[in-house]
């Protein structure tokens, strides 16, 4: 599946990156890493691997959810607690430009893998570490996942249903947002001091701090003393007519945008409704107006309201399901989805959401099996076929 003609093409040719990470936020960041150009070797434990491995449908070298974070990869497996498999990193470190690891605070410095230790090997290394809280703070040490990080960061209290309580995210933003593209930014910000100023860096990606600039319009209002911008009061919440969601005739909805006047009297002329211009942010006669428009769109069905906007620069778009979004034309540009590459049969995979120059990233290699790349990356490290042998028989690697 190699591509070398897209490889060449790819703003991170030429980077080398060390993957100590496993479930969603690290293996996320390394894999974008991955699909614009660098070489990712992922290093998983010699017992089961990446527990993403068994979550969902599986496939050959994986389950469905594990190889959504693993393409453009090459696994060697390693018993990090043996003496010998933690020099294999340092030998590893010496020509890496980036680690990204995801364990406890406190772990890798236990294995002597710390940053401390690898800058010595290799004082221009960015090594990151992505945690729930932080390298330090009274949390350091606390176990968490995606709820608990959007709950401590004032998110998740935030959006409360029309029952008053928190509503569950059906999403990871916490894991994402705070996790795999902060970690994503910090690693691009410390290559950049790398490049400017000679030294590597240790980036600490909490994924709670991550969630930070998820909050600014929130903590606008903390400033003025103004009401928290909640569900059905503010005006990029639901508080207003003009930026909601409706119900169709066909029990299906719409989002409504239109939250700039112009937008919002396009959207009003269109549904001829020419009365309801001025009233857009009228405070007294705000939740009298959405009930209106509520009725208004019961009128016709979703497809109806699809074609009626179809001309009309209004910001009212239909609210997709997943598998209505992955067949829109919107989300068909090449590299969206993918679908139909070599190895992909019966397949989807989410694709490329960066553009450089108008090109998209590239898949060059399946998701790899568990220590797949093993021999073969001991063997460029110098390893002899005779020392790889003994290294399996003691433990310390796994060979496919």
């Amino acid at each position: 599946m190699a591509d070398s003609g897209k490889l060449k093409e790819q703003p991170l040719t030429g980077l080398k990156v060390i993957d100590l990470t496993r479930l969603l936020p690290g293996p996320l960041c390394t894999m974008m890493l991955g699909d614009y150009g660098a070489e990712v070797l992922k290093i998983e434990d010699i017992h089961a691997g990446d527990p993403t491995r068994f979550v969902g449908t599986f496939f050959e070298n994986g389950s469905a959810f594990f190889r959504q974070l693993n393409r453009n990869k090459k696994s060697i497996a390693l018993d990090l607690k043996s003496v010998s498999g933690r020099e294999i990193i340092k030998i590893l470190s010496k020509k890496a430009d980036v680690l990204v690891e995801g364990f406890r605070p406190g772990v890798m410095d236990r294995l002597q893998l710390g940053y401390d230790h690898l800058k010595a090997i290799n004082p221009q290394i960015v090594y990151a570490s992505i945690s729930g809280y932080g390298q330090k703070g009274p949390y350091r040490d606390r176990a968490g996942h995606d709820i608990n990080y959007t709950a401590l960061a004032g998110m998740l209290e935030l959006s409360r249903g029309n029952d008053g309580n928190p509503v569950m995210p059906t999403v990871q933003i916490a894991d994402i947002a705070g996790g795999s593209l902060m970690a994503l930014n910090g690693i691009m910000m410390a290559l950049f001091k790398r490049e400017t100023r000679g030294e590597g860096s240790f980036v600490d990606i909490s994924m709670t701090r991550g969630l930070l600039p998820w909050l600014t319009y929130a903590a606008s209002a903390l400033t003025g003393n103004e009401a928290l911008p909640r569900r059905d009061s503010a005006h990029i919440t639901g508080g207003y007519a003009c930026y909601n969601i409706y119900k169709t005739k066909d029990n299906r909805f719409m989002s409504l945008g239109a939250l700039e006047p112009a937008f919002w009297q396009n959207f009003c002329e269109a549904v001829s409704k020419p009365e309801w211009i001025s009233l857009q942010f009228e405070q007294e006669k705000r939740e009298e107006l959405i009930r209106q428009v509520r009725s208004l769109f019961k009128e016709k069905s979703r497809q109806e309201w699809i074609e009626l906007f179809s001309e009309t620069d209004a910001c009212c778009e239909p609210i997709l399901e997943l598998n209505e979004a992955i067949r829109h034309p919107v989300n068909r540009a090449e590299g969206y989805w993918l679908e139909s590459a070599a190895g992909l049969e019966g397949e989807l995979l989410t694709g490329f959401p960066l553009l450089f120059t108008g090109k998209t990233g590239s898949l060059r290699l399946q998701p790899p099996a568990h220590g797949e790349h093993t021999a073969e990356i001991l063997e460029e490290l110098g390893y002899t076929k005779s020392d790889i042998e003994t290294l399996r028989a003691q433990g310390v690697i796994k060979v496919k």
